[in-house]
């Protein structure tokens, strides 16, 4: 039996025990007042967040994926998460992925009992082939779903990274996990609703390690978006911007850079900073990782050298 009691995710918050006789604007104070405290909890944990990362980046690095695993709220949360990156940092949708307990009916409808089928996961790992190249993040805002910590077992068992995500102390979850990450928000404004607090909070972190590691992985440049895909006339325009914002390039020049760099927004900022042909900015960026400053200051030292 599970005694709910024990789960801080089922407390009740006495800051809103008599939330059904507030009014609408009452009501708001009282959640937004709880929401605030989020950021704060997650800010305690930040060492945690970052050791889960360092360990994801790695298996990414070396071609592995993220994969992510939850039930309920938290497993659209991870699919979310996932389904974001490639439109945003121009990945391969396989790089990132989302499984949810009861598969991709479960997104919209809930499916009873999928949570604590602890086989199925396995079956749904397996199903992606799953392997010691990956990293795994199991989500569970109460801290001891089945299907989740059956997830993270398995992933052991093949030597992948893996990491949990929680909102209760001492969670079933971060036994399992090599990196455990518990922020503890408290009693929701509704009790037990943890698509509250529990769901901001991990959409929070999930938003820090996917964002982290594409940033580590080169994908972004100042604070500018630099993998974008030019698939639309929209983000053609949007291109072309971010070569106007990098560059001095303005214009007609700048569009034609981005033609002359086989529509590669990296390759045009690296052309025209270090002054290379669309052929050398491609091998320099593939030697300093798809990172546009590293490769930049590189070939400036390699002129300084040659000078």
């Amino acid at each position: 039996m599970i005694d709910l009691n024990l789960l801080d995710t089922e407390g009740v918050n006495e800051n809103s025990r008599n939330i059904d006789n507030k009014s609408t604007l009452e009501v708001l104070e009282t959640i937004n007042n709880e929401d605030q405290k989020v950021a704060e909890v997650i800010s305690e944990i930040l060492p945690d967040i970052e050791k889960a990362i360092e360990a994801i980046y790695e298996k990414v690095r070396k071609g592995g994926r993220i994969i992510y695993v939850g039930a309920g709220t938290s497993g659209r949360l991870g699919v979310l998460d996932a389904s974001e990156c490639p439109p945003t940092y121009g990945v391969d949708p396989g790089l990132i992925q989302g499984i949810i307990a009861g598969g991709l009916k479960a997104l919209h409808s809930a499916i009873e009992g999928a949570e604590d089928v602890k086989e199925q996961a396995v079956v749904d790992l397996k199903e992606i082939g799953l392997s010691e190249k990956d990293a795994l993040v199991g989500l569970a805002a109460s801290g001891r779903t089945p299907y989740v910590i059956s997830a993270l077992e398995y992933a052991n068992t093949l030597g992948a990274v893996t990491a949990s995500i929680s909102c209760v102390k001492n969670a079933e979850v971060s036994e399992p996990a090599q990196y455990p990450i518990e922020a503890i928000v408290g009693p929701e404004v509704v009790t037990g609703s943890t698509r509250m607090k529990a769901g901001t909070a991990q959409k929070l972190i999930l938003n820090m390690i996917s964002t982290t590691v594409m940033i580590k992985l080169g994908k972004v440049y100042g604070n500018l978006m630099v993998d974008v895909k030019a698939t639309n006339q929209k983000l053609k325009v949007r291109a072309k911007r971010i070569i106007e914002m990098t560059t001095d390039l303005r214009g007609e020049d700048a569009e034609a850079l981005f033609e002359k760099s086989g529509l590669s927004v990296k390759t045009a900022i690296v052309m025209e900073k270090a002054g290379l042909t669309k052929e050398e900015a491609e091998i320099l960026l593939d030697i300093n990782e798809g990172r546009i400053s590293r490769a930049i200051e590189n070939a400036k030292k390699s002129e300084e050298l040659i000078l």
